[in-house]
């Protein structure tokens, strides 16, 4: 639901979002302040990112995690974590041209990651792929360009190939150190 019933243009959004504590992102004029991150979603973000940004060490391809935006046509989005590989014009808070995008889903974020943001991500000619990692429950979920964006995925004892940057891990990596029902059974049953 937007922050308030004001159009705000582009530059507006912008200059305010250097200054304000809390994130938002924009669609057509209209500013959403982003959901606060719970426990398991920091510990997959910041997992993924160090994997993605030590896998990426020595290449001209940059990790970011959630404070660096996308824009989209009138839309900025922050991903929880991206890869950017060959972006010719760089501005210093958002990128256009993202080559990987992770979303954890959550139920705030849910129907916004799994709708508005996909179909927004996926119009980018950029993109190879978009990756949504469930937080409450084992489930990896990748669309890859190469494979016409239909979902793929992945469950606790699979490995999943990030194939735009070359990297697989394993369900399990992405899911060290969460603490939830699935992942405690899992690994009682080990």
């Amino acid at each position: 639901m937007p922050m308030n019933g004001a159009w705000i243009s582009e530059e507006e959004y912008l200059a305010a979002e250097l200054i304000s504590d809390i994130r938002h992102e924009y669609m057509d004029g209209a500013i959403y302040a982003m959901a606060e991150a719970s426990r398991n979603h920091e510990k997959i973000v910041g997992t993924l990112y160090c994997q993605l940004r030590n896998h990426l060490h020595a290449t001209a391809s940059e990790t970011f995690a959630s404070n660096l935006k996308i824009k989209i046509g009138n839309k900025f989005f922050y991903p929880d974590a991206m890869v950017v590989c060959d972006e010719q014009t760089a501005n210093d808070y958002y990128t256009e041209a993202p080559t990987l995008i992770v979303e954890v889903l959550s139920k705030s974020s849910r129907r916004m990651d799994e709708t508005t943001k996909r179909n927004a991500y996926q119009s980018l000619p950029s993109l190879q792929e978009y990756v949504l990692i469930e937080q409450d429950f084992v489930d990896v979920e990748v669309c890859r360009k190469s494979a016409g964006w239909v979902s793929q995925h992945y469950f606790w004892g699979d490995t999943v190939d990030f194939e735009a940057i070359g990297l697989t891990l394993t369900v399990a990596e992405i899911y060290e150190r969460v603490d939830n029902d699935e992942v405690r059974g899992l690994l009682a049953a080990e």
